[in-house]
């Protein structure tokens, strides 16, 4: 770049090859003796603090910008030999990358406490990512980077991860009541969350150009008990639940080996006549609900021990229906006597005609391809 010379004037421009380097600093050593008249070059996604003796002493947007210094070529090296041929005029350029950074990660060290409605007291861990620019070049600068020679993402990843976190646990509190409220709300607590922080970014120069919460998960010993009373849901009242854990902890039981698994696997097979005996009974507490029982044929309601309809005679014990129309026929019968149908002919296939596959004779919709045939 033609930055350690005492003869030729400077051509500075920088090209960040890593596509991490918030801010890259030439020359790379330290400050150097920028003649007056050297060329800086800045592209579009670019921006430039020129520092001079010590001070910011200007911003430049994309373009070729000329430097003025009161360094000279050779006779700055002349007038500068009482300070060891070093210049006391010094000057770096500082080039920082406007662009977008995108998917940097954040997340909990560690558990963060929360006070959920219906759980109590947990701790919950949170990740996501969020997309950083630079707004204010010397802000940044003056801020954060210091006397730097190269600040990548990685440099103040971690410090805004910490300033996420904090103001997520404050968010979390107010807008939050319980996690079970959690998956259908990451988009509105994602937005809620990006205009709080925009104020802590701004104080350094950066902008937040989007953040997303990727999930907010509980430890495992909470995830059992959300698990646990989803499962009452599922189920009639806590004694079958426990009928479901008895069977789940024997099937776990009969996959360990040694002693300790033999002994609860002894244990659970003497409680499993008892349990068997309560389930053929319907429970001890529940008697057998009484399922009404209606003819085949006419649809009337029928004494549960009758072998025939009282209405109309039908046999309710169903041998065989018709293909067609699906009356109910006696044994014996060679043709419907409701249609006339032979029984022997079996109903046609009904093959789609969209697909050719084969469907049942009064499918309505394809079962391979869905459409309506």
């Amino acid at each position: 770049m033609g930055t350690n010379n005492v003869v030729f004037l400077e051509v500075i421009e920088w090209f960040d090859e890593s596509g991490k380097e918030l801010v890259h600093r030439i020359p790379e050593t330290g400050s150097g003796e920028i003649k007056w008249g050297a060329q800086m070059t800045v592209r579009e996604s670019q921006a430039a603090v020129f520092f001079y003796n010590g001070k910011a002493y200007d911003a430049f947007g994309p373009g070729r910008h000329t430097l003025k210094t009161a360094n000279i070529p050779l006779l700055t090296k002349i007038l500068s030999i009482p300070w060891g041929m070093t210049s006391p005029l010094r000057a770096e350029v500082y080039f920082t990358n406007m662009k977008i950074f995108p998917n940097l990660t954040w997340g909990t060290r560690d558990p963060v406490a929360f006070r959920d409605r219906e759980l109590g007291l947990i701790r919950l861990r949170a990740f996501g990512v969020f997309n950083l620019r630079i707004l204010q070049p010397l802000l940044f600068i003056n801020s954060l980077v210091g006397t730097q020679g190269v600040y990548t993402t990685e440099a103040v990843a971690e410090y805004l991860n910490r300033v996420i976190v904090s103001r997520f646990n404050d968010f979390m509190g107010e807008k939050i009541d319980t996690i079970f409220d959690l998956p259908a709300r990451y988009e509105e607590l994602s937005g809620g969350l990006k205009k709080l922080l925009q104020n802590d970014f701004e104080q350094f120069g950066l902008g937040l150009a989007d953040l997303y919460i990727n999930s907010i998960t509980p430890p495992p010993e909470v995830q059992k008990a959300i698990d646990d009373k989803s499962r009452l849901g599922v189920f009639d009242d806590l004694n079958k639940l426990l009928k479901m854990k008895a069977a789940m902890a024997l099937e776990s039981a009969a996959q360990t080996q040694g002693e300790a698994g033999a002994g609860l696997g002894m244990g659970m097979g003497l409680m499993m006549p008892a349990m068997f005996a309560e389930a053929f009974r319907g429970g001890p507490a529940q008697a057998a609900p009484t399922e009404a029982v209606s003819c085949p044929d006419c649809r009337l309601p029928v004494p549960k021990e009758a072998k025939f309809c009282p209405h109309c005679g039908h046999q309710l014990l169903i041998f065989q229906k018709c293909p067609g129309c699906g009356k109910n026929l006696p044994p014996s019968a060679k043709f419907c006597v409701q249609c006339g149908r032979p029984v022997e002919e079996k109903a046609q296939e009904k093959k789609c005609p969209h697909c050719g596959t084969a469907n049942l004779p009064n499918a309505t919709f394809c079962n391979q391809c869905g459409q309506k045939m």
